[in-house]
């Protein structure tokens, strides 16, 4: 029981963590092009994780390793900074956040087939309806909302879910801060050449706050959230413990009204609030 404690305490730290990552991705693409962003966070955070996996002197992965660090670095490293980062042209970060609270089910629909979990009936029922939520917030403003900006949240959430999985399983073996530095370093090959070919054309003019939302996404989004979130999806259990997620929204939210100055309507707070009441129904359920 300890150790399932344990696993809560720090999923829920890397929720916190990762609440800041719409907000702070909103402010930096005011100054970067998105793939530049999504290039830059993945290379700043590998320089980090690989001077730690240097300086603690961690052992290579094995080959039957790179399988699963390979769908990490698609999911958390690539896909959804990528594709998250478009949907915020045509989206606030408010909005989008909403479209988190659809992550859990997703992130346990994966846990099952990669993870081999199998979480009770009454899981996937607070589970469905946590995500029943959000959908219907969704398709409720679907009118007064882009449709591209939907279709590349739904991208980055499915591509985060796999993510998720497959790096909370492998943290079962690797640790979970040396499973996404790995995927992080992994990832250099691709993004050091897209950086160079996407490179602002001047930085003079980029804003503080432009910088400070760069920096916030690579450091605390892409390392050190990772840290704590698989390190508690390593001891809670994967489809369990990503039930955390759906606290994400009502913490993005807060984030994006206070930083952003972005509206929250009634429709958003009920979504969330409601999702957040069937989080604590699947933790009850999840074993």
């Amino acid at each position: 029981m300890k150790k399932i404690t344990q696993g809560w305490i720090s999923g829920f730290i890397g929720v916190v963590i990762f609440a800041g990552s719409l907000p702070a991705t909103r402010l930096a693409i005011m100054g970067f092009d998105p793939v530049f962003l999504t290039a830059a966070r993945a290379i700043l955070a590998a320089l980090l994780g690989g001077a730690v996996l240097l300086l603690l002197k961690q052992r290579m992965p094995t080959k039957a390793d790179f399988p699963a660090l390979a769908i990490v670095t698609l999911g958390v490293v690539i896909g959804f900074p990528l594709l998250s980062a478009l949907a915020l042209q045509y989206v606030t970060s408010a909005h989008a956040i909403v479209f988190l609270g659809i992550l859990p089910l997703f992130t346990a629909i994966f846990a099952v087939w990669r993870g081999s979990e199998r979480p009770s009936a009454l899981f996937w029922l607070f589970a469905l309806l946590g995500s029943f939520f959000v959908a219907g917030y969704a398709a409720l403003s679907s009118g007064h909302t882009s449709l591209v900006g939907g279709l590349l949240m739904m991208g980055a959430v499915v591509a985060c879910a796999l993510g998720y999985a497959e790096g909370g399983r492998l943290s079962r073996v690797l640790g979970g801060w040396q499973v996404i530095s790995w995927a992080l370093v992994l990832s250099l090959p691709i993004m050091l050449p897209i950086a160079w070919l996407t490179w602002p054309k001047s930085l003079v003019g980029i804003s503080i706050t432009a910088w400070a939302g760069l920096i916030y996404v690579s450091l605390f989004s892409m390392f050190i959230g990772f840290v704590f979130w698989y390190r508690g999806l390593a001891l809670g259990g994967i489809a369990a413990v990503g039930q955390l997620q759906l606290m994400q929204p009502f913490l993005g939210l807060t984030l994006a009204a206070i930083l952003l100055h972005e509206t929250v309507s009634i429709g958003m707070l009920i979504s969330t609030l409601g999702a957040v009441a069937c989080m604590v129904g699947a933790k009850k359920f999840a074993v």
